[in-house]
């Protein structure tokens, strides 16, 4: 690879939550929602993609704005958001963009020649009659689309959203609420052909019992084996189920990930997640032998701001996945390098003196103050970010894996606010100390060096402020 890459996969100015990785000719594009930085709602910009070379998942392209908010007729004022969007190649060899505003209740499709080039508006997913479904009482609600084109040419069209209450009316138009769903779309793209069907039942019988549909449909197919992908009711984590056909049959797998490690080694207590808890949502990878899941993390201490994350995903030989490990190098191929400048908005693990909490929109920031987040200086940008973890605390840790450590015997960090010490450790009980670096009261960003004591190894690094203030951290280094 060109680089190493890290999580967030992304420069640290942009925001792309709800990302879909699909492969089209010798390309990666990853097709998602677009947040602002510090927005007061979820996906305020337009949607934009971004494009790797399938062997080089470090090396990532702009691709620009590829469909505007305003372009659909029905909100040629721009007051509806595009959420969670996804992406198909059609039969024709153009390119389908499917999406759904906000909590209007349509769902709107767009048209390419290019993967990446400016989509147009096509129309709505409508039944033979021309009723725009969402428009009919008694329809399924329309929400986060998964598309796939089978390989007989069939279309097939995944939506839904989990909400306690048992309808949801928009439009003027009482819609169900039941769970994820199925249909099959005509070779236009546009036209019902078979009718929309409760796939994924949020509770109740047919329900995955402690991992019950809440929404982010993606859906791949891989032989003969069609994997589902989805956001449960816990929010936090991604899971899967697969079927020998389309539209009925999926059998529960179990956690892809969860961005707080939650259900890893049987841990169920979000209190001891390994990071700040709020919804996720993506999709698989396929390249070659390896396989990937593409999610988002949040930060900024609430819903609006999210960056896209990726995991290698180990298949077992019965084709089940085992659930990811949230790391620093998701998508680097192996452990970073133990020497050399890191920043410190890649840590994959940051908690508080008390654990974590859910970032449920703009909670936290009342809730929470003693608590770190990620965050960066200014408004929403297109370059230069400076991504940082804010407002470490007495105890807070922020945690990095992984790392090939061989021969390392210093580390320098970079930090601004109150005096104290920074511990470095590679337990996150901080069972053994490997370096204490001494900290000096500064309001602008100064660097501190210790000895660094640790044996040779891949291993995690967790850094920890002991202090009566708080701290930024801004970055450190491996000599």
């Amino acid at each position: 690879m060109k680089q190493q890459a890290y999580n967030p996969y992304l420069p640290s100015w942009e925001y792309v939550p709800d990302g879909e990785p699909h492969v089209f000719g010798d390309r990666v594009y990853v097709y998602g929602s677009h947040d602002r930085f510090n927005a007061p709602i979820f996906c305020v910009n337009d949607y934009v993609c971004w494009s790797a070379p399938v062997d080089d998942l470090s090396d990532w392209r702009n691709e620009g704005v590829i469909y505007r908010r305003k372009q659909d007729p029905k909100n040629i004022l721009g007051m509806r958001l595009l959420f969670a969007p996804d992406v198909c190649q059609g039969p024709d060899g153009r390119y389908y963009l499917y999406y759904a505003y906000d909590f209007m209740g349509v769902m709107g499709v767009a048209v390419c020649d290019t993967p990446a080039g400016q989509y147009e508006f096509l129309g709505h997913v409508h039944y033979p009659d021309g009723t725009v479904w969402g428009r009919r009482k008694g329809d399924h609600f329309p929400f986060d689309p998964g598309v796939l084109v089978d390989d007989d040419g069939s279309v097939w069209l995944y939506s839904g959203l989990y909400l306690t209450t048992s309808a949801i009316l928009t439009g003027g138009v009482k819609l169900k609420n039941e769970g994820g769903t199925v249909m099959e779309l005509e070779q236009d793209m546009l036209t019902i052909k078979t009718e929309p069907k409760l796939l994924f039942p949020k509770e109740g019988p047919g329900s995955y019992p402690n991992h019950e549909f809440f929404e982010a449909s993606s859906i791949r197919k891989d032989g003969d084996t069609y994997i589902f992908v989805y956001s449960s009711r816990h929010n936090h984590e991604l899971c899967y189920a697969t079927s020998d056909r389309p539209d009925g049959g999926f059998v529960y797998g179990g956690t892809l990930v969860s961005i707080g490690d939650l259900f890893l080694d049987g841990n169920e207590d979000e209190k001891k997640g390994t990071n700040y808890l709020g919804n996720t949502h993506g999709g698989l990878l396929h390249i070659g032998e390896d396989w990937y899941i593409f999610y988002h993390r949040q930060t900024n201490r609430h819903s609006y701001s999210r960056q896209a994350c990726a995991e290698k995903l180990v298949r077992n030989p019965d084709g089940s996945f085992q659930q990811a490990e949230v790391t620093s190098c998701g998508l680097n191929g192996g452990p970073l390098r133990g020497t050399g400048r890191y920043e410190a908005r890649i840590a994959c693990n940051l908690w508080s003196r008390d654990g974590v909490e859910r970032v449920d929109g703009s909670g936290l920031r009342r809730r929470m103050k003693g608590h770190p987040y990620f965050t960066q200086t200014g408004r929403d940008r297109e370059e230069d970010g400076d991504q940082y973890i804010a407002n470490m605390q007495a105890d807070a840790v922020a945690g990095f894996k992984y790392f090939d450590l061989r021969h390392v015997t210093g580390v320098t960090v970079q930090v601004r606010g109150d005096g104290g010490t920074m511990q470095v450790s590679d337990t996150p009980t901080f069972r053994t100390v490997a370096a204490s670096i001494p900290l000096k009261p500064t309001k602008d960003y100064a660097e501190y060096h210790g000895r660094m004591n640790i044996e040779d190894g891949v291993k995690p690094l967790y850094f920890r402020y002991r202090g009566a203030g708080a701290i930024d951290f801004a970055a450190f280094e491996l000599t």
